[in-house]
């Protein structure tokens, strides 16, 4: 930071003012770098980032504003990530820009697993920003939180990836993997708008899951926001597939785990099979213990839904369980995952 200096020795300019010691200077020059930086990448992305207003119907059938957020253009044709949560059940949305132009928008597709919406704007030509490589992230980098909460007005924030790798529950108990945790606030309203990286590339969607973290910013990877919004363009839904069974973690006894060379402590116990689903077609038996699935290691459900959101729906898997003592091969299919958005 920049250092005045006062007292005896202290340099004065002609007007008596206290200046700033030659050896200081690099300190200030570092500071304006720091803050170029920041200004050149908000000039940048600051145009394609909207603030969403999501109404519902009152009772006299009129709309009434329900809530809002942020969200990011990602398409020059109008197409905009943002937070599933802030755009579940409206029955209307809108965005507007950072200049003050409203546009009705109509909503693609949402994924409560990964808490990740798409919406699309009635506007061509639009500002965008472009989704980049979260994987490429490092522990210390800089980025930046970009909102638009209430429309007319855009707040930035900044700080470094504190943590990468994290994992949050949904809101409807999926585990949402490679959760991004940053220091830069997130302020009211700013849910759905864009993290980005010092060449304003997008790396992360901000999200609001754990609301009394103070201090503490969340986002969803890119890497993962690729993938959901390709889904939903493609299908209109995320496909993820489908077993028809509930299960919990379960610790394995040191004789289990000896007597059949397992790799993990844990498996997964099967509580319930549906009926007329993939599991109970593959003859799969409650009480049976899973321990992989095409050899990978399931230490918990999350490994299963894990390895399910990254497989074809329709192609066959094979789970390794463990029935009494026997140790059995089952194959089973599955299906796609239907959930009420």
């Amino acid at each position: 930071m920049m250092k005045l200096i006062r007292g005896e020795g202290e340099e004065k300019g002609a007007e008596g003012r206290c200046e700033v010691k030659e050896d200081e200077r690099p300190d200030v020059e570092l500071l304006d770098a720091y803050s170029r930086a920041v200004i050149t990448v908000v000039d940048a992305v600051e145009p394609a980032v909207v603030s969403v207003a999501a109404g519902s119907k009152s009772g006299g059938n009129g709309i009434e504003q329900m809530g809002s957020g942020s969200g990011v253009i990602i398409a020059p044709d109008g197409y905009i990530l943002t937070n599933d949560h802030v755009v579940h059940g409206a029955a209307k949305l809108s965005v507007t820009l950072t200049n003050g132009t409203t546009l009705s928008s109509t909503l693609v597709g949402v994924d409560p697993a990964t808490d990740l919406a798409v919406v699309r704007a009635d506007g061509s030509g639009l500002p965008y920003a472009t989704l980049g490589d979260s994987g490429s992230l490092r522990v210390g980098q800089l980025i930046i939180a970009i909102g638009n909460p209430f429309g007319f007005q855009s707040t930035v924030s900044t700080g470094v990836v504190s943590a990468l790798g994290r994992a949050l529950r949904s809101q409807q108990g999926r585990l949402i993997e490679n959760i991004i945790q940053h220091t830069a606030p997130l302020n009211p309203g700013n849910s759905g708008g864009p993290l980005v990286d010092s060449r304003g590339r997008i790396v992360g969607i901000n999200t609001a899951i754990i609301i009394m973290a103070q201090g503490i910013g969340f986002s969803i990877p890119s890497d993962t926001a690729k993938w959901v919004v390709s889904q939903l363009l493609t299908h209109g839904r995320v496909r993820r597939g489908y077993l028809g069974i509930t299960a919990q973690q379960r610790s394995l006894s040191r004789r289990l785990v000896r007597f059949h060379n397992l790799r993990s402590d844990f498996g997964v116990e099967v509580l319930s099979v549906m009926p007329d689903s993939p599991a109970a077609a593959g003859r799969i038996q409650t009480g049976d213990l899973v321990v992989s699935v095409n050899d990978h290691d399931v230490g918990s459900v999350d490994h299963i839904h894990r390895f399910l959101g990254e497989w074809p729906v329709g192609k066959p898997v094979r789970l390794t369980v463990i029935r009494g003592q026997e140790r059995l091969e089952k194959e089973v299919i599955p299906s796609e995952e239907r959930t009420l958005n």
